[in-house]
């Protein structure tokens, strides 16, 4: 049963989830041979004013 985490900065719409999800269920579907009701998949969404990049809240990135 593979497992895979994506974490990402909240703003995607429902259908580019839907899409993103699909498109990575195919791809470790395809490369590890489980079938695709066995993988399982988590989206972690972070909100801007919780992620950092090099000291700078991605919130306050202009």
């Amino acid at each position: 049963m593979p497992l895979v985490h994506i974490d990402l900065i909240a703003g995607r719409s429902d259908d580019q989830l839907r899409q993103l999800v699909k498109d990575v269920t195919t791809a470790v579907a395809k490369n590890t041979g489980a079938p695709a009701e066995h993988i399982h998949i988590v989206l972690n969404e972070m909100q801007p004013n919780r992620y950092a990049d090099g000291g700078v809240l991605r919130s306050d990135e202009k």
